[in-house]
């Protein structure tokens, strides 16, 4: 089979060659942002750090992080690094932790995002003769606008959908034979669930691939999502504070997102010091934006967790790899002492023949931790009696206790009684009041 690209020259650049254009960039950047971002020249000489002392991508760890609460702390304005007569856009995050980010572009900020979200498409087997279905809701949200772009650019007719309305999504799909859908996850499993419910099986769909992202999930999610729908899912990730979806992407390969790292300069640290690791380790994953004009962003700490790996790839492109996120240094839940990852649970259910649709509930009553699992149960199981149930859910919350080393205590709910986010999905409801 013939191997496709976007921008094949940048695309399979020999890595030295990417080095070298990444300092360069680098070098370009710093001056860009100390000389017209205040407060980051600030951070800067704290640090005792000049653009002179950055000759080149070896001495990025010399530059300070930036974190969520500086990007809150400067808020609307404070990072912005061109007069806002030469911005065009501004996207922004759902503000689910607190203040909102509000990220602004340039025309060439949004024209190399569209690049990064048409690599991404080509990489999903895209071409000039696809229908692109764009379910990512559109708006402040980064997800649609970065796909509709890259849709324009690869040539693909373009089906502005956003979230929502799922049966008539599924009656576009059919009538203008979409090939590829580009949704979160979660959506997508709903897209798949209520084709069923529409009497529908994967053949009678158009779809061939499927580009997700926006939230953390898992492998078997994804054997899941590919069997309903009948198409080869692939991963997608980005972060609206460096530009939205397209910061990296999966290849045919599937085992990893290869970076854009003429774009995109990425670092492994370890969360609790700030220490640069080395590739191969896992650790949080920290960006820094090369060519980004008017909201450049210089080591900017994600929080997700991560290993990088150069391993040659099938495909290939030569640009670094990242796994998928393993977590969250900051959305880890602690309980009872114990590190839960939400994707340990959605592992679980899917190992035990369940549907990820589950919520978890923390609480504290009398100073210990209560740790519940609402998970919907299969419409075959729902009829059962109630001992039976009781033996699922206790079967249930012992693979879990395998898993996590914790108890949770197990309730198996009625088929579509958890809330369906055709955003993002709300797994975690903490009720401890864990900070101030």
């Amino acid at each position: 089979m013939e191997k496709r690209y976007y921008q094949k020259e940048i695309e399979t650049m020999p890595v030295e060659e990417i080095k070298k254009l990444q300092s360069e960039k680098l070098v370009k950047q710093v001056k860009h942002v100390y000389e017209n971002v205040p407060y980051y020249r600030k951070l800067m000489e704290e640090k005792g750090v000049t653009p002179d002392d950055i000759k080149g991508i070896e001495d990025l760890h010399k530059l300070p992080f930036l974190t969520k609460n500086d990007l809150r702390d400067a808020y609307p304005y404070g990072l912005l690094a061109m007069p806002l007569k030469d911005c065009v856009r501004i996207q922004s995050t759902s503000g689910t932790t607190g203040k909102r980010v509000v990220a602004f572009y340039t025309q060439h900020d949004i024209d190399l995002w569209d690049d990064c979200c048409a690599r991404a498409i080509v990489a999903a087997g895209g071409t000039n003769e696809d229908v692109c279905q764009v379910s990512y809701g559109y708006g402040l949200f980064t997800g649609g606008p970065g796909l509709n772009g890259g849709s324009h650019k690869v040539g693909c007719l373009t089906l502005p959908m956003s979230s929502g309305f799922t049966e008539r999504q599924i009656q576009f799909m059919c009538d203008l034979k979409a090939t590829i859908l580009c949704c979160t996850p979660s959506y997508a499993a709903y897209i798949g669930e209520t084709l069923k419910d529409m009497g529908y099986s994967p053949e009678d769909i158009p779809l061939k691939a499927g580009i997700f992202g926006a939230e953390p999930w898992t492998e078997e999610m994804r054997r899941d999502i590919e069997k309903t729908l009948g198409i080869k899912a692939y991963d997608i990730y980005g972060l609206t504070e460096t530009s939205g979806p397209g910061v990296s992407f999966e290849c045919e390969e599937q085992t990893g997102m290869h970076i854009n790292e003429d774009h995109f300069l990425a670092e492994i640290i370890d969360p609790d010091t700030g220490e640069v690791l080395p590739e191969g380790s896992k650790g949080e994953l920290v960006f820094t934006a090369l060519d980004k004009e008017a909201f450049p962003l210089l080591r900017y700490r994600t929080r997700d967790i991560c290993v990088l790996s150069r391993k040659p790839c099938s495909c290939g492109r030569t640009h670094i790899k990242m796994s998928k996120p393993m977590g969250r240094s900051d959305d880890m839940l602690i309980i009872r002492g114990v590190n839960v990852f939400p994707s340990q649970i959605e592992t679980v259910l899917l190992n035990e023949g369940y549907t990820p649709n589950y919520q978890i509930v923390v609480d504290r009553v009398n100073n210990s931790d209560t740790f519940e699992v609402n998970v919907e149960m299969n419409p075959d199981k729902f009829d059962d009696t109630v001992s039976a149930v009781t033996a699922l859910e206790k079967s249930l919350a012992e693979a879990m206790k395998k898993m996590l080393g914790i108890n949770p205590k197990v309730h198996l709910v009625a088929p579509k009684s958890i809330v369906r986010s055709e955003g993002k999905a709300v797994r975690v409801i903490d009720k401890r009041k864990l900070h101030d």
